[in-house]
């Protein structure tokens, strides 16, 4: 039925770019004369049904006085004249034609109404239009605030307004985000100019001057280099499902505990894997930055002869990967300002740390729709857990896997 209503339009000369209004009227009017034709058609059907043929009246005109003593059947007596009418068909076709005028008239009238009608119903529409072009970036926080009784145009505006509200928080979250950033970068800079400057203006200044400050340049170059690959990470752990295909958390874990075997040896720290099977569908390359910056982070925000337990579970539809380990006693309160980016408890300049581990962390574990859950202990250092999903059935995995993603 659609698709007739949009060939009737379209033969009627309607373009698609045809003003919705106009568009709303040539429907209500072509409904209006649709039907009104269809009430038409029926009545003439009927009058012609029980019409066969020409209808005869036969009607007595001019009857005469007759004499008290005479007879219908006496001779010579004058009879009435009798006149013949016939009723033809082209009653009837005036009568439709008289209709047919009436319905001209409706058309015209259902047309201006449909005008009118369809002005009344698209006029939120038209309002909600001009307050959307008048929001930008430094007035999102305005909202359309549609009032009444609920419908599809309030539920259209309350979805916008959810939508709004979205984009201030991603708008804000990116301004924080690069403010941020500029911070970072813009400490080893300072740092980097005072190291030139120094032996410039030191008249004593010797080939060993140049070299130490030479090498702590190079070192805040490198920091700044994994500053922004943190930074690229964490931009690209947001994309889709690219290289997704069926990974062992604990095979991941164990790779990464050896890496970091020669550090956990110089801290002094215990570390305690509890490996068992869990499958799931991923990306490897993310799910090994994931392990590797929260182990990282056990390792870094420790206590000297403390203790790291890293290990994964499976459970009914559910891969577990979790790390916990001891350190400074975290505030509760303090946990969720972790996870945002460039976030440190203790802020160090040259540490070589940025407080992205957790928030590339938490970017990684939505792009594989996992669950980040971050509590702190009460006897210090904070307990990590990532729930990511099970590994689907076979059938499911190999339309997940692109072509080409095993190898």
């Amino acid at each position: 039925m659609k698709r007739r209503w949009r060939s009737l339009i379209s033969r009627s000369g309607v373009s698609p770019g045809t003003p919705l209004r106009l568009r709303l009227t040539l429907v209500y009017g072509l409904l209006s004369i649709a039907s009104g034709a269809f009430l038409l058609l029926l009545t003439y059907l009927l009058l012609a049904r029980n019409q066969r043929g020409d209808v005869k009246a036969v009607v007595r005109v001019d009857q005469p006085v007759l004499p008290p003593s005479a007879r219908p059947t006496d001779v010579g007596l004058p009879f009435p004249p009798v006149r013949v009418v016939h009723e033809s068909r082209a009653d009837v076709y005036n009568m439709l034609l008289l209709a047919g005028l009436a319905l001209a008239i409706v058309a015209l009238l259902s047309v201006l109404l449909g005008w009118l009608i369809a002005g009344r119903v698209l006029r939120p529409v038209r309002t909600m239009t001009a307050t959307l072009r008048q929001i930008s970036a430094r007035t999102l926080h305005e909202r359309l605030a549609v009032t009444g009784s609920r419908n599809e145009i309030k539920d259209l505006a309350d979805t916008i307004d959810g939508l709004l509200a979205r984009l201030e928080v991603a708008l804000e979250g990116h301004k924080r985000f690069v403010a941020n950033a500029a911070h970072e970068l813009r400490t080893p800079l300072t740092v980097e100019h005072a190291l030139l400057e120094e032996p410039l203006i030191d008249p004593d200044a010797t080939v060993d001057s140049f070299r130490s400050n030479f090498e702590r340049l190079l070192a805040i170059s490198e920091q700044r280099g994994r500053l922004l690959e943190s930074l690229l990470t964490l931009s690209s752990s947001e994309h889709g499902r690219d290289h997704y295909q069926p990974l062992d958390l604990g095979l991941v874990i164990e790779q990464v505990l050896d890496s970091r075997g020669p550090e956990v040896e110089r801290l002094g720290l215990q570390v305690d894997p509890v490996i068992t099977e869990a499958l799931t569908l991923a990306d490897p390359t993310l799910i090994e930055r994931l392990v590797t910056n929260l182990v990282d982070n056990a390792i870094h925000h420790n206590t000297p002869g403390g203790w790291v337990e890293v290990g994964t579970r499976s459970e009914p539809g559910r891969a577990v990967l979790f790390v916990a380990n001891s350190g400074p006693v975290i505030p509760s309160e303090q946990v969720n300002r972790l996870i945002e980016p460039f976030q440190r408890m203790h802020r160090v300049a040259d540490d070589g740390h940025h407080g992205l581990g957790l928030s590339i962390v938490q970017a990684i574990a939505a792009a594989h729709d996992a669950e980040l859950i971050v509590q702190s202990r009460l006897s210090g250092g904070l307990f990590v857990e990532v729930i990511f999903p099970a590994l689907p059935p076979a059938g499911v995995v190999a339309q997940a896997v692109p072509a080409g993603a095993q190898a």
